[in-house]
């Protein structure tokens, strides 16, 4: 028995981490729905405009339909030509009536089209997206809100620092995609911009109303209008790409924190649970962190597409020599990826297990020494913060030798007068900012939410 071979490699990682919203709006059927949509607002505008008649304008809508449409026909006509357009018009073209023929695609090229189907689907896209995004910054805003006061230990190059609160921490992730949705919306604005220019951009198969027939395509497809053609200008869509690759880069991080967080010598938080959730195949007791993993995998595939996004801005003359074919791969996967990256954060966010318990006993880890900068500071003012810092820095090297506590170190090292209030000093009390860092960043993503309920 034989079979046609599949149009498509099968792709693992978003088989088991894709998003299915996201494989609609790049399917087969709806990219070659979103150009027949451009053929029919087209024609809409010129039958306005009295450049072709409105019957035959009504008559090419009827028939702009994928479902009447021979597909494989298509794609095999396409790898003739090189682009799928001029066996879509054909196809269109055949299906009218003898006496409306010729009409379709008048004064167009194939890029407005694509181009035009292209920028339909990526403002849905962004939709979908602006959608994950904000249900993201939603659930860091109450899990920073919940956690706020739990105390932790910092950690910097992997190793304690000074404490901290799980909420001070959720409440950075907060801000960082707060900034992401602020650039995603910018970048929806600017791609959402039809093209519309003819062969070489002049406009000049369009006739002298091109301006205007721009404004009523763009109307009818609720999109901008750019008078400037960008046929080989890429920057709104270079644009658009890397605000979606830097959001994937900030749900890796995250992940990567869980991924560390997770570890048997740390169990400070951990993903959701359930049946099997993570499970080896040979390692009864293994709770794997797997979402986290597919969003590294995700970061990691991103951030390689994202080295192409800056070639698709090379084009030269007024049109495409092979760039703009590495958009068509580019960017539906970094959209893919994206959601998938977003989906991903939301559960490991809505779902992971926090241990306020061993946040706490790890504070205690290594003899206490996250306390050294607080003893070091409240030591500067008898001592002077050079001498603070040596003493201190002697007291390390005691504690480690002799595995005593700090403090009991310290005591050594410092006259008893001179130690005052840090006898009675608990991490608690040293996680400066905090609290206020959390309420900055509920703060600012609140802001942004009634900004977008207000443009609604």
């Amino acid at each position: 028995m034989t079979t046609e071979p599949p149009n498509t490699t099968f792709d693992l990682l978003t088989r088991i981490a894709g998003d299915p919203q996201m494989f609609e709006v790049f399917s087969e059927r709806e990219t070659v729905d979103a150009w027949l949509r451009t053929e029919v607002a087209l024609a809409s505008a010129q039958a306005e405009l009295g450049i072709i008649p409105r019957d035959v304008s009504a008559a090419i809508s009827r028939v702009a339909s994928v479902d009447v449409l021979d597909l494989p026909r298509l794609w095999r006509e396409a790898q003739v030509v090189g682009y799928p357009i001029l066996p879509l018009v054909r196809q269109l073209d055949a299906l009218l009536p003898e006496a409306y023929r010729g009409n379709v695609h008048l004064g167009a090229t194939t890029q407005d089209v694509m181009d035009t189907g292209l920028v339909l689907q990526l403002a849905r896209a962004s939709d979908e997206l602006a959608r994950l995004l904000e249900q993201l910054c939603d659930e860091l805003e109450q899990k920073a809100l919940e956690h706020v006061g739990s105390i932790m230990p910092g950690r910097t190059h992997a190793m304690h620092a000074v404490p901290t609160t799980f909420g001070a921490k959720l409440a950075v992730y907060l801000s960082e995609f707060a900034r992401h949705h602020a650039r995603a919306r910018a970048a929806r604005a600017e791609v959402a911009t039809l093209s519309l220019y003819g062969a070489g951009g002049t406009s000049a198969a369009y006739g002298p109303h091109a301006a205007r027939l721009r404004r009523l395509v763009a109307h009818e497809l609720a999109l901008r209008v750019d008078d400037v053609p960008w046929h080989v200008s890429r920057g709104r869509l270079a644009e658009w790409a890397q605000t979606w690759v830097l959001t994937i880069g900030s749900a890796a991080r995250l992940a990567r924190e869980i991924i560390d967080l997770s570890r048997n010598e740390i169990s400070e938080v951990a993903e959701r649970d359930g049946h099997h959730r993570g499970a080896s195949s040979t390692m009864p007791q293994k709770r794997n962190p797997i979402t986290s993993e597919a969003l590294v995998g995700n970061s990691i595939v991103a951030g390689a597409l994202s080295a192409a996004i800056a070639r698709i801005m090379e084009p030269g003359h007024e049109r495409a020599a092979g760039e703009w074919q590495a958009e068509w791969f580019l960017l539906p996967h970094i959209a893919t990826l994206a959601a998938s990256s977003l989906k991903g954060a939301i559960d490991i966010v809505c779902g992971m297990r926090v241990d306020t318990a061993n946040m706490r006993a790890n504070l205690g880890l290594d003899e206490g020494l996250i306390m050294a900068e607080a003893y070091m500071i409240g030591l500067a003012a008898p001592l002077g913060r050079e001498r603070a810092h040596d003493v201190v820095y002697e007291a390390v090297g005691i504690a480690r030798t002799e595995r005593i506590p700090l403090f009991s170190a310290l005591e050594r090292t410092v006259p008893p007068a001179q130690l005052g209030a840090l006898r009675a000093l608990e991490p608690a009390a040293y996680v400066g900012e905090a609290e206020r860092i959390v309420d900055a960043a509920v703060e600012t993503w609140r802001a942004a939410r009634e900004e977008v309920a207000a443009n609604v």
